[in-house]
């Protein structure tokens, strides 16, 4: 628990510490006004039990400020619960950012900055953040009722310190229960968290597979799993609830029966006249407001575990090399204008040559690379080739820093890049992968991700998309929908390079760009992207995975990898005489698309 106060003190701040501040003022003053409230109670039912022909003329005009304190009273709430949503809105938006910030830009590799399910993160972003939000917005009423009780329990001790002390034995035992059930709330909430974040990683898995699902008819089997999943859930909800809700109804209780023993106390004093009846009047009307004390108090002692919790699972959510306290961090968040259009890194030191040396990357069953070296020079057109699972993609992502090194180095013009990640970025470099991703998006807006459109048409262009958008009725405004589904896969991989493309990088990284696209269609594009590099249009410099026979022909280099090592490497003429490898995929190519001229002519 001892992040919490931590990550609380650093919300309010990063959130706007005058935001939070300001919302606290304009809160406290709504648990204020009742002692005055009080007081006035007090005095009219005083001078109404004494002398009433004298007392009455007063009594009216204290009952009027009575309902002129209640109507400010009433006004303040209404502005402090406004700005209490906008304060609420910020602070959350904040830890997301924060979160989110570290997943997507933090240092090291990005295969390792989530360590869950997109599913299970998006629980974590919207429970997790909500509890932390929630009890620091709980810190302010806690505050609030705690300047209330103890100024009321003064006034009400100077008028009998029995009966004041009967009020606050109460407290003390929720505060001593709340202590006690802590350890149990905590587990208890953690395990709720947990396994409600795996009904909504399930859901979320459901969606993305749901063509693999039809396919293989596990409907049934899919909807048999969230079932149990929602009821292991429900049980760990409901015992978590039971937990807070047993708090919060003995917190209650010991409230009630502090009423009754005010009542059992006061009866005999008002009959001896030593308590009168404006004293009960104070006395019931601080009641109804003391009884909040104990209950914010056992509130916020019971979201503090919660919120524990959540720190710890929004924490786990954060780069290895960040905390906890990163969670709360000031950032820039522009919560009244648009956020400065994104700007490409500077990179004054254009590329002449990126180099890896003993590249080394190790998965579970052997796979990976072993002490790979790779040096690319500035407008050459190298190609990565070799079987399935030689290592081709690992080898391109140990290089971007997509993917954590065992060991090895990358130097980028003779100097060595600490973190490849968040250096080899655009426009530097740009890099389409082997599985493109596309968002449920206008095919515009997948193109650019917050680049500007200045090369927009050029990168179309290049990437052989143009007469494809062209044909499109809606043209780039064409929404793509989920993973790009309404788009052939060759269109798809065409729109992943002119996304890569439109950022203009120094170096072009492409994997296994071309494998939907027809012979005529795959030749154009490396036609145009090879011209391009020539004229100064396009990235002078290509690092391309590929086994196709259009661009192998169009390779100054080819690098050969067979089971994570480099087995030959140069032009591919040289390749084909003195490397086996080389010559086994070759021609392995060449009788693929014999087959298919074959089949197509039969056809």
């Amino acid at each position: 628990m001892r992040p919490v106060p931590t990550v609380m003190a650093g919300l309010a701040r990063s959130s706007g510490l005058g935001r939070y501040v300001l919302g606290a003022l304009l809160w406290l003053p709504t648990y204020l006004f009742p002692i005055g409230g009080g007081l006035l109670l007090k005095e009219v039912f005083d001078r109404l039990s004494g002398d009433r022909a004298a007392g009455l003329p007063g009594a009216l005009w204290l009952c009027a400020a009575f309902v002129g304190l209640e109507v400010v009273r009433g006004l303040n709430l209404v502005t402090a619960w406004a700005y209490g949503v906008y304060w609420w809105e910020a602070a959350a938006t904040t830890l997301r950012v924060n979160v989110l910030r570290s997943v997507l830009t933090a240092r090291g590799a990005a295969a390792a900055r989530l360590p869950y399910s997109s599913g299970e993160a998006l629980a974590r972003l919207r429970d997790d953040v909500s509890d932390l939000v929630q009890v620091t917005d709980d810190l302010v009423d806690l505050t609030g009722t705690v300047l209330f009780g103890v100024t009321a329990l003064v006034i009400m001790a100077t008028v009998d310190p029995a009966i004041t002390l009967a009020l606050v034995l109460p407290m003390i035992a929720v505060g001593v229960l709340s202590r006690l059930l802590g350890t149990a709330i905590r587990r208890l909430h953690r395990r709720a968290r947990r396994l409600g974040a795996v009904v909504t990683a399930h859901v979320g898995d459901a969606f993305a597979g749901i063509l693999a699902i039809k396919t293989a008819g596990a409907e049934d089997a899919v909807l048999a799993r969230l079932r149990a999943h929602n009821r292991r859930r429900r049980n760990a909800a409901v015992r978590d609830r039971l937990a807070t809700d047993l708090l919060d109804t003995v917190t209650s209780a010991t409230v009630e029966i502090g009423m009754g023993i005010v009542l059992l106390i006061a009866a005999p004093a008002m009959h001896h006249g030593s308590f009168t009846v404006g004293d009960l009047a104070l006395f019931t009307g601080y009641l109804g407001w003391l009884t909040a004390l104990p209950r914010s108090l056992g509130t916020f002692l019971y979201r503090l575990p919660q919120a524990a919790v959540a720190a710890e699972r929004l924490g786990r959510l954060m780069a290895p090399h960040e905390d906890v306290h990163d969670l709360a961090r000031v950032s820039g968040v522009w919560f009244r204008r648009d956020p400065p259009p994104v700007q490409a890194p500077p990179h004054p030191d254009p590329l002449e040559v990126v180099e890896g040396r003993g590249l080394t990357v190790r998965y579970g069953g052997g796979r990976g690379l072993d002490a790979v070296d790779l040096r690319i020079e500035r407008g050459s057109f190298t190609v990565i080739t070799g079987a399935v699972g030689a290592g081709k993609t690992t080898l391109v992502r140990a290089l971007l820093g997509l993917v954590p090194l065992d060991a090895g180095t990358v130097s980028w013009n003779g100097r060595p890049v600490d973190d490849p990640g968040t250096y080899l970025v655009p426009g530097r470099v740009a890099y389409a992968s082997q599985i493109p991703r596309l968002f449920s998006d206008s095919l515009r807006e997948n193109l650019l991700l917050g680049a500007d459109g200045e090369r927009l048409a050029t990168a179309i262009e290049l990437a052989a998309f143009d007469a494809d958008v062209a044909a499109m009725p809606d043209g780039l405004e064409t929404v793509v929908g989920p993973r790009g589904v309404r788009l052939s896969g060759g269109q798809v991989q065409r729109a992943t390079a002119a996304r890569a493309l439109v950022r203009a990088p120094d170096l072009l990284v492409v994997d296994d760009l071309s494998s939907a696209l027809d012979v005529e269609t795959e030749r154009l594009l490396w036609e145009r992207i090879a011209d391009a590099a020539r004229d100064g249009r396009g990235p002078a410099t290509l690092l391309v995975v590929s086994h196709r026979r259009a661009a192998l022909e169009r390779a100054d280099r080819v690098v050969v990898l067979d089971r994570g090592r480099v087995v030959g490497q140069g032009r591919l003429g040289e390749l084909l005489e003195d490397c086996a490898e080389m010559r086994r995929l070759w021609t392995g190519e060449l009788l693929a698309e014999a087959e298919e001229q074959a089949d197509t002519t039969v056809q």
